[in-house]
């Protein structure tokens, strides 16, 4: 029964038996990469009467990136024999028979080109005019001139209104307009596209051995069309100063049209790809930042100063050329869909538990029922209900650093407002002693009449799974359903630290220039969050793998100089 054993076919009589009598296998893969960067620029600055300041700036940058990798695999080696292959021909027969692979050579080449322009004027430092060209090409894109080849740009300017002789204010320090208005590109990740059609080298399963032959594959069709994913960018800012500078205030408020952005768009087929890369979206998006430096107290041997950061910002998805599905729009990671943010939750409406324990939803077809879910579906979406964007539309920290003599205290805290969380996909149909259960679980139904008081359905029994084939698919609605969401709000104490700088007297004595003790703790406290979140990090996504949460640290730092 041992299904490594081989059983040759041309042999009527032949018994399973290995391949590999004597050594072992040997696995090797190697990566390497080639890089190349050429880089040459140009500067040419003059002010005329003190007055007019100007000055130009140019060059041209080209990028080459060659990745290679190279698999093999290594049958029969001696270990304990100077690694001597011991070969049988049936393992290279039976390889054959199963059109396996014992080795790959595949390289990716990544090229971009770009030429720059900078241009800057300044009348006697009060008023500042920038431009910026920038005309650059990708391999990531279609091999079109349209496409592969794109001008960017940037203009902006600045008034310095405290070099105004008119300015003269006991309370406000200084103060500084600005605003810009740009063209931006990106080129976007280098498997998105190929100006070439791609066709990889296979070999078609044959039964017998002696009807093998080589062929080709088309891998990926052309995608001659793609292009950078572009964005149009107001922004308008201010710096103050208040009272000596001792209050600083930075603000600034942008309005972004995004457009010809990438996304996977789902074909008839046609051509030999049901799905491939395409300029598929528009998006709107706007917001305010500000940070706010103060300087609360300020004496011979103590110091406090604050900076409090703030920013808001919103997504719209004003356009979308592209399918979405269920699976899509309910997963932790959020989906665009038309008229939404950009990364936007989306659920699957739960009505509550069956009187056997089971979970109910709301389908496509506005029918209450147990496991008739259909994930695929992406004609009929408006059934589902949104929950709110996965990012948060508030961010941001706030930060206090006292000082007495020489010794520092830094607290710093951050937090984020306005965004939602899938919780953890912990529910199935059956478990295994494996499993390791949420505390969740502590309250889910047991007996007829619990459906009244929660919602947290049974563990299904052999029963309940014999008589409803489908049972899979209504827990794993329940992972994606209304009752599986959370707010992603949240406060929490970042970092504490505490610095000890050694005095000059001490440090004389050591022979030392300098030297701190430092005593640091990150991630302490989650001060606030949901608590439909039942202990979950609201900043942690479960990715799979090794994923783990933010862990709380504690780090001791020792540091002198000579």
């Amino acid at each position: 029964m041992n299904p490594y054993l081989y059983t040759d076919p041309d042999d009527e009589t032949s018994l399973p038996e290995t391949v590999l009598p004597k050594g072992g296998m040997w696995y090797h893969t190697l990566n390497s990469l080639s890089q190349y960067n050429f880089r040459a620029t140009g500067q040419y600055g003059k002010t005329f009467n003190n007055t007019h300041i100007t000055n130009f700036f140019g060059g041209v940058e080209i990028n080459s990136v060659t990745r290679h990798e190279e698999y093999f695999q290594a049958w029969g080696v001696v270990y304990d024999n100077g690694r001597l292959p011991y070969i049988n021909p049936d393992l290279f027969k039976q390889m054959n028979e199963e059109n396996g692979e014992y080795y790959h050579d595949t390289y990716t080449y990544d090229r971009d080109a770009a030429f720059f322009a900078n241009a800057a004027y300044s009348y006697q430092g009060k008023y500042t005019l920038n431009g910026t060209i920038r005309y650059e090409g990708s391999n990531r894109l279609g091999n079109t001139r349209q496409a592969r080849w794109l001008p960017t740009w940037n203009i902006s300017g600045a008034w310095d209104l405290s070099s105004e002789s008119w300015f003269a204010n006991p309370v406000l320090s200084h103060a500084t307009l600005k605003a810009s208005y740009s063209l931006t590109a990106d080129a976007g990740p280098i498997d998105y596209a190929s100006a070439v059609p791609i066709f990889v080298a296979a070999r078609p399963w044959r039964p017998l051995t002696n009807a093998m032959e080589m062929g080709i594959n088309l891998s990926e069709l052309a995608n001659s069309e793609l292009t950078y994913e572009k964005k149009h960018e107001l922004n308008i800012g201010v710096d103050l100063g208040f009272l000596y500078n001792r209050i600083n205030l930075a603000a600034d408020w942008y309005m972004r049209d995004n457009f010809d952005l990438i996304g996977p768009v789902y074909t008839s087929g046609v051509g030999g790809q049901t799905m491939k890369y395409g300029n598929v979206a528009t998006m709107k998006s706007g917001g305010v930042e500000f940070t706010l430096s103060t300087s609360n107290i300020q004496t011979k041997d103590f110091s406090w100063d604050t900076d409090w950061t703030f920013s808001y910002a919103t997504t719209e998805i004003t356009e979308l050329n592209a399918q979405s599905r269920v699976i899509d729009l309910v997963a932790a990671t959020g989906f665009t869909r038309e008229g939404y943010p950009q990364r936007a939750l989306f659920s699957i409406p739960f009505v509550g538990l069956t009187d056997e324990g089971l979970p109910q939803f709301i389908n496509e077809n506005g029918d209450v029922t147990v496991s008739d879910i259909n994930f695929q579906e992406f004609e009929n979406l408006d059934f589902l209900k949104y929950e709110g964007p996965i990012d948060p539309t508030i961010t941001g920290g706030f930060g206090n650093i006292f000082k007495y003599k020489d010794f520092t205290l830094n607290v710093f805290l951050t937090y984020a407002f306005g965004n939602v969380v899938r919780l953890d996909q912990t529910f199935a149909s059956s478990y295994s002693d494996e499993a390791a259960m949420p505390k969740e679980f502590a309250n889910r139904w047991v007996m007829p009449g619990d459906e009244i008081y929660t919602d947290i359905p049974a563990i299904a029994s052999r029963r309940q799974a014999y008589e409803d084939t489908q049972l899979s698919v209504a827990y794993n609605a329940y992972n994606y359903s209304t009752a599986r969401v959370a707010k992603g709000d949240f406060i929490r104490l970042k970092e504490i630290s505490l610095t000890y700088n050694l005095p000059k007297s001490v440090l004389s004595k050591l022979r030392l220039n300098s030297a701190s003790l430092k005593l640091q703790a990150t991630n302490l406290w989650l001060i606030y969050a949901d608590k439909a979140l039942n202990g979950q990090d609201p900043e942690f996504m479960n990715s799979g793998g090794v994923a783990i949460p933010q862990p709380r640290q504690f780090t001791f730092t020792v540091r002198f100089g000579l």
